[in-house]
């Protein structure tokens, strides 16, 4: 793939992307070797086909590899970083060593605020249930290709195109998937038209014969998108070309028919919750049409797809209590996943929310103190850091005490993962849904729930 290219070390490869792309490249008998803080299955994942892993940072890990790759979430001063740079490493992003294995592949670059996760598990399911057999890097793991990352021999390369620092843009896809644009990363977007202008010059990117896959529901998106442009297909539930219409929202699904031009293609069966899964359902379809795939074969690819891990993930019933993670870690992404809990027929909803980042915690507060309004009630926990440095002032305590002025519930502050699952046990009733709401590690809260639950049930 890389012309005299044998070694490569990743700084941070415990990642969900980064360890994908470790693997793709051991698929292709690469030499890898990594560091991250933390061990993790991942970790373990890499070690069993061959990489060599280091748990903490350290310069005598970097050896003498022909490239490094450097995770986002790495600081400037890291020690492997500055000892690579020291011997004339070649250095690059993350987005850089997808967009260098893109070049061999027709790629399908999945862009958004929300959604990427999930629509680029459909894509995926779909094109590999339809016969294309894709190469995959997914920030999640998925059933259908074991795990988050699959070397395909086909044509298409499906990814997420992560907007969070601008990398995206060395991306060079065929297929640009835009599934909505909102304000979030505000440590790299200091205004809403910096947002849009880094979209706009992302989806210049797409060649001649290329596609703009676009979400005409989105406003931020319909502002910045050309209708009569031939290369873009819009899809929607209220607006598009592609739309959903005669929907039915189940308690862990949807059924609706699919539009397009106007005309009746056919009925869909999607085996997971919410008007935003739908809506993710007709960006996959989208890209079915550009592959030159038939209705009954993008139906059926869609139609096997029932989730990937973190998203509205079941863990466990147990004495009629449904548990129910999900990695919604903004108030746009937290509100859809609540209307999907509201949805299933439980009496209550228990929400557990961690904060994810400072800087968006810092900048969204009261945003998110308001996106609990269908929760019956609400336990927030201490801000998960990802890496980032503290921010004086701002506090998950604040978070809930303001959430408990904005909204007509009960809030509780409780800092400790434990403690929550202690705590459950003592306020939950029969038909309750407990749903760990975060991107950082609260899903251990449900998992921790469960077990206490199950050994009260053997000692009972």
């Amino acid at each position: 793939m890389f012309k005299s290219i044998e070694s490569i070390h990743f700084i941070g490869i415990g990642g969900i992307s980064m360890s994908g792309i470790a693997k793709l490249l051991l698929r292709q008998r690469y030499r890898i070797s990594g560091s991250d803080l933390e061990d993790s299955h991942l970790l373990a994942e890499l070690r069993e086909r061959g990489a060599r892993i280091y748990i903490g940072h350290s310069a005598a890990n970097v050896g003498n590899p022909d490239l490094v790759v450097v995770s986002s979430a790495i600081p400037e001063n890291n020690p492997e970083l500055d000892y690579a740079v020291f011997k004339g490493i070649p250095v690059i992003k993350r987005a850089e060593m997808i967009a260098m294995i893109m070049e061999d592949k027709k790629g399908i670059a999945i862009s958004g605020t929300h959604g990427k996760t999930t629509t680029t598990s459909i894509v995926a399911t779909m094109l590999k249930e339809g016969g294309f057999d894709p190469t995959v890097l997914v920030g999640g793991e998925l059933g259908t290709i074991n795990g988050n990352a699959f070397l395909g021999d086909g044509d298409f390369m499906v990814t997420e195109a992560d907007e969070s620092d601008g990398s995206f843009l060395y991306y060079k896809p065929q297929v640009v998937v835009v599934t909505n644009i909102e304000m979030d990363h505000q440590d790299y977007y200091d205004s809403k038209n910096k947002l849009l202008n880094t979209f706009e010059d992302f989806m210049k990117n797409i060649p001649e014969d290329g596609e703009l896959i676009a979400c005409a529901d989105d406003d931020n998106v319909y502002r910045i998108i050309n209708e009569d442009d031939q290369q873009a297909l819009t899809y929607g539930i209220k607006r598009g070309v592609l739309r959903a219409v005669s929907l039915q929202l189940l308690p862990f699904g949807s059924i609706f028919k699919l539009m397009f031009n106007d005309c009746i293609m056919g009925e869909i069966n999607l085996q997971v919750p919410g008007r935003h899964n739908i809506l993710n359902a007709l960006a996959a379809t989208a890209v079915g049409l550009y592959a030159g795939m038939e209705f009954s074969s993008i139906k059926a690819g869609i139609e096997k797809y029932t989730g990937v891990r973190r998203r509205f993930e079941k863990k466990g019933l147990i004495d009629k209590v449904l548990v129910v993670d999900d990695y919604a870690h903004h108030p746009t992404e937290i509100e859809a996943t609540l209307k999907a809990a509201k949805n299933t027929g439980y009496e209550r909803v228990i929400a557990v929310f961690q904060p994810h980042r400072y800087t968006r915690t810092k900048h969204l507060m009261k945003e998110f103190s308001e996106s609990f309004e269908l929760v019956d009630h609400l336990i927030v926990t201490d801000i998960y850091s990802a890496g980032e440095k503290e921010i004086p002032g701002v506090d998950a305590r604040e978070l809930a005490k303001l959430a408990a002025q904005n909204l007509d519930l009960k809030v509780e502050f409780i800092a400790s993962l434990e403690d929550i699952a202690v705590y459950l046990e003592k306020v939950i009733r029969p038909k309750d849904l407990v749903l760990t709401i975060g991107a950082g590690d609260v899903y251990r809260v449900g998992e921790m729930f469960i077990d206490r639950m199950k050994k009260q049930r053997e000692m009972a």
